[in-house]
């Protein structure tokens, strides 16, 4: 069986679980935390790659990061990074994709942390950075660690918006979601039986670490 698929979602999984924790803990400490015009709006931009077909999130991110765009003609152009039809593609339609999964639990385990422990530490003279790092975040770990394991999860398993970001050109963007459905389509079942199996029992391993770490068993 031909590894790259495997070694590639691998790589693209922690690469986008690693830029959406980034970014989905700025996101979420703000929705949890802070009271602004539009936050309404914003929760439910987060949110909507969990609604909208996932070849309208690839056509979506075709339009910002294509050649033909001002961003993707910029990127290439000037910094030589390409996005489209590369593995780069992958790691950001699995980062848009998993970004809801991370934010949900994340602002809920933010939410969670009691604003007088946060106020105890301000009268002693702590700055806001402190507080985030030495009580905030402490107390919500296990929220974020959930929510880190379930977008690792989903960018294992993304298939519609990889597909129509970074095709499917074997040994360089072909994922392991990607790779089974070439299989089926060329007919090899025996590979694709081998490969829904790797990532039906990974995907339950991360399902089942993500629940005993909401329900404090680490």
């Amino acid at each position: 069986m031909d590894l790259f698929p495997l070694l590639l979602t691998i790589k693209v999984s922690f690469t986008a679980t690693v830029f959406t924790v980034i970014t989905g803990l700025a996101l979420a400490y703000l929705m949890a935390k802070k009271d602004f015009f539009g936050k309404d709006v914003l929760d439910a931009l987060v949110m909507q790659p969990l609604v909208i077909p996932p070849t309208v999130l690839g056509y979506y991110l075709l339009t910002v990061f294509g050649r033909s765009s001002h961003l993707g003609g910029f990127l290439e152009d000037f910094a030589g990074v390409q996005i489209v039809f590369t593995w780069k593609g992958a790691v950001v339609a699995s980062i848009i994709s998993s970004l809801p999964l991370f934010v949900k639990p994340a602002r809920a385990a933010l939410e969670g942390v009691g604003a007088d422990l946060e106020n105890a530490a301000r009268l002693l003279g702590k700055t806001e950075f402190e507080i985030i790092r030495t009580v905030t975040l402490p107390l919500a770990w296990r929220g974020i660690a959930a929510g880190a394991v379930m977008s690792f999860a989903r960018a294992t398993g993304e298939f519609g918006a990889t597909l129509m970001v970074a095709g499917n050109i074997p040994g360089l963007t072909q994922t392991l979601p990607i790779a089974i459905y070439d299989a089926v389509q060329s007919g090899d079942y025996r590979a694709a039986n081998t490969l829904v199996g790797v990532i039906t029992v990974f995907s339950f391993l991360v399902l089942f670490l993500a629940g005993r770490f909401t329900k404090g068993r680490f």
